[in-house]
């Protein structure tokens, strides 16, 4: 990967992932401008809670560049999953049913799986390591 492309998808991973583990903090803390619903989720309630759990913990791997294809594949899913449950049933374009949150991380999530770190993370400066340390 070309240097600037690489800084560009790592800047892209840090901005995507931030802001996917400031939905979690929100949700399940009441940070940020508290949950969507203004009703924080009782521990294990589904799927506001899992949902708040995956997008902080998740978007913080994200945000860190660790795990990232792994991360970025579960908060893709989890958000497709939201978009077709909560939001689906109320249209079909994420303009008219509220989705686009939904969509717009569904769809970055995806292409960081794809694309993976870039090369400001903690997967690369482990990768790094492991190689000096077999050498």
């Amino acid at each position: 990967m070309g240097r600037i492309r690489d800084a560009v998808v790592s800047l892209f991973r840090i901005v995507v992932g931030l802001l996917f583990a400031c939905h979690g903090a929100a949700t399940l803390f009441g940070v940020l401008g508290g949950p969507r619903g203004g009703t924080i989720p009782a521990v294990g309630e589904w799927p506001s809670w899992w949902a708040g759990v995956i997008e902080l913990g998740a978007g913080g791997l994200v945000a860190l560049g660790l795990a990232t294809r792994a991360a970025a594949l579960v908060s893709s899913g989890t958000m497709a999953y939201a978009y077709v449950t909560v939001h689906l049933p109320k249209g079909v374009l994420p303009l008219t049913n509220g989705g686009e949150p939904a969509a717009l991380f569904s769809w970055s999530f995806l292409v960081l799986a794809l694309l993976g770190s870039g090369a400001w993370s903690l997967d690369r400066l482990l990768a790094r390591a492991r190689r000096t340390h077999q050498t």
